[in-house]
Order: C-alpha cells, then structure tokens, then sequence
C-alpha cells in the first residue's frame, strides 16, 4: 500500500482553483502556525456556510477537500521545459538556476564569515557548508528579492545587502541543524555523519553556537534596525518551536494545533522572516512586506508538512537520514495526528511517545494503512496554494514566477 500511495503521489501536483480575496485562508493568519489552520476553517465556513467553530483542527482537511474539491484536485506535475512561457509572458528557466545566479559563491562567503583560528572548530563549523545542501533557503530568498524589488521599481538588481539576507538565513538554518541532531541525538544528515557523532555533543553545541554568532555579525553589518529585529525573531522562535517539540497535549483538537505552531516556529518562520527581510530593503511599501512574508510562512508550512510525509514514504538513502526518525524521537507529526483519527488506539502510543517496544513498528503501519500521508499532503497543498495567491500579487517576472514554481516543486519532492 505505502509503495502504491508513493507512486500516486509523486505524480500528483495542485494546480491553482480561482482565487478569492477573503481572509480566512492558511497565509491571512498572522504569524503563529495555529491561527492558520483555524483561518482554513473559516474559508470552508464561508464556502459551505456551515458552523466549524467546534470542529476538530484534525477533522479540518476532510472538510476542507469536501468544500473546496478544486483547491486539492489532483493532476499530474508537468515540469516546465526552458522553452515555454511563464504567467509573466518571459521565457521561463528552472527557478533553481535562476536564484542561484545571485547566489554564486555562496558556500566560499559563508565560509569567510567564520573567521575561526581553531583548525578544530573551523573544520566543525564548516562541515556542512559544502555545496550538497538543497541550498532551498537561500534561493527562494534571493528570488524573493529580485521579484521585490522588480514591483517596486523594476530593478533588475540584488542588492549586496540583500543577498547578505540569503547567506544569514542557510547559517541559522545550518546552526539550527547542528543543534537539533544533539538534542535528537541523529547519527546521519545529508548521507554523513553528523557533527555530535564526528566530535561529540559539547563541541557541536560550541560549533552551532558559533555560527549563529557569525550570522549576528553579518546581520548587524547591513546596519537596518528593522531587519535584525525582524531575523532576532527566527532565533527566538527556533527556541520555543524546540521546547513545543518537547511538549505534547492530550487533547486530539490541541495536539493538532500544537502541532502546527511548533511547524511554523520550528520550520516556517526562518522562511518568511528571510522573505520579509529582503523586502524590507528593497521596497518600502508595507503591503510588499506582508506579502513576501506570507509567501514564505505558507510555502514553509507546506515544506515541513511534507517533509513529515517523507518520513512515512522515502528511504533512507533519498533522504540522507534515517527514515521514520519522528516516532522514534517520540514526535506525532500529521500523518499520525490523521492517522488517529481511523486508529483510536493509537492515542495511548502516542501520549507514551512511542515509547514502548513495537510501538513505533505499529505506528507506522497504522498511518500507512489509514489515509493520513494523503491528508498532510492535502494540507500542503492548501498551504502551497495561499502561498500562490499572495506572491500573484506582486507584478510578473521571471523570478515571481519561479517562486509560484517552487511552491509546487515542495508537493512533489521526494528528499
């Protein structure tokens, strides 16, 4: 069944229904993780006129796709060739090797910001800064900037401080990286060993600790009060998106809810802050900060929901870490949230965190039985499709149109 459900959805993309201007929708809802979920319920509301002030948040994607069957119509992904035609009427190029023109060198300049002398700390802070990251980051930033700063005055430029914005958010991303693998004690990140296995726990936290200084320095370079507050943000939500993760709720409507904040502290905030920033220096109009910033929390969201789903379909070596890794960290993430929903005696498990031997075992099967790996995609796509209503906003360019792209390459990625 699981290999059946991964073909389908490898083949699957959301294609964009009509859009509507109301608020209730996934990217109208400021910036905690919860609030979204509860703006999806209201856009049913009004689609349906129905009262879902007391539906469950783990009920809301059956709803959702009952309301609104185009917004998850499920239709094969075509890619486009470098030939046709983007909604700007430009020629289109695949949006990677266009964001990463302003991102050339990315790597070495990351590098020449942690100015260490310490051979050791050098070579711990530098490990994963060697080109075989998804870079997904820093392109959609460098993207977002150009397409900023194209609305505003047609400039077909990245400003240096700009594309400092890109840099900054693949360091606490990394820094964030090295941390999480202590504190999950992971043993394998992009198909190598991690930097707590190579030289322990303490140097790695050390390793993590400097490269977040590094990107401090960086930021307080650019010299704009507005965007380091903006970017502080992400530190701070990273931490209290590590403490929901070690938290849980009994409740199945607060679990879900709890579960979408800690997505959005954890995952989504970096991307949007990074979005936001990059705006805030190239356009001064405030509805364009509102805009990027919510193309990235949405796009986020709809990343991390599925890379939740990957842990339940991809291997170990597509992934370059170990598959299944949430439960055996104890974590009940959408698939299993909806998988519950079909399997009530998963509850116990998941209140004793999978704890218990064969618990994980049987929790995977379970969401591979039930349909939660196609419930979290579902929810994705609604996430991916609010994305796309708010980066339409902005005037077309090749590079606004390769950020819609990109929100639909998140459905169908496979690492």
């Amino acid at each position: 069944m699981a290999s059946r459900w991964w073909r389908w959805r490898r083949g699957c993309s959301w294609r964009p229904a009509a859009r509507s201007s109301g608020p209730g929708s996934p990217g109208r809802a400021g910036p905690s993780g919860p609030s979204a979920a509860a703006d999806v319920r209201a856009q049913v509301h009004r689609r349906k006129g129905l009262d879902l002030s007391q539906i469950p948040y783990i009920n809301l994607v059956k709803h959702l796709t009952s309301a609104c069957p185009n917004v998850c119509r499920i239709s094969r992904f075509h890619h486009t060739t470098p030939d046709s035609k983007t909604h700007s009427g430009e020629k289109y190029t695949d949006p990677f090797k266009l964001g990463w023109r302003d991102l050339k060198g990315l790597y070495e300049d990351i590098r020449k910001e942690l100015l260490i002398s310490t051979s050791e700390l050098k070579e711990m802070s530098e490990y994963y800064f060697d080109g075989k990251g998804k870079a997904f980051r820093p392109i959609i930033v460098a993207l977002m900037a150009r397409a900023c700063n194209i609305h505003h005055n047609n400039s077909r430029h990245v400003q240096a401080s700009q594309r400092t914005i890109a840099l900054i958010a693949e360091m606490i991303h990394t820094a964030s990286l090295v941390h999480d693998d202590v504190i999950d004690d992971a043993s394998s990140r992009r198909g190598k060993h991690t930097v707590n296995k190579i030289w322990g726990e303490k140097k790695a936290v050390l390793a993590g600790d400097l490269i977040l200084s590094a990107a401090s320095i960086a930021l307080a370079r650019i010299g704009n009060t507005t965007v380091i507050s903006i970017l502080t943000q992400v530190i701070e939500d990273l931490v209290r998106g590590e403490f929901l993760q070690l938290g849980s709720k009994e409740n199945e409507n607060e679990r879900f809810a709890h579960y979408l904040e800690k997505t959005f502290k954890k995952t989504a905030s970096l991307i949007a802050n990074s979005c936001k920033a990059v705006s805030v220096l190239g356009c001064p109009d405030p509805v364009v900060h509102e805009i990027a910033y919510q193309y990235g929390k949405n796009v986020g969201i709809a990343f991390q929901l599925i890379d939740d789903v990957l842990d339940f379909t991809s291997c170990s070596d597509q992934m370059g870490k170990p598959t299944s890794a949430d439960l055996k960290l104890g974590l009940a993430t959408g698939p299993v949230l909806f998988a519950c929903q079909q399997f009530p005696e998963m509850n116990a498990m998941i209140m004793r965190r999978f704890s218990l031997p064969g618990d994980v075992d049987r929790a995977r099967q379970y969401v591979l039985q039930s349909d939660g790996v196609q419930q979290t995609t579902y929810l994705a796509q609604q996430y991916c499709h609010e994305a796309i209503r708010e980066i339409s906003k902005l005037r077309p360019s090749p590079e606004r149109d390769a950020l819609i792209q990109l929100s639909e390459i998140v459905l169908t990625r496979d690492k």
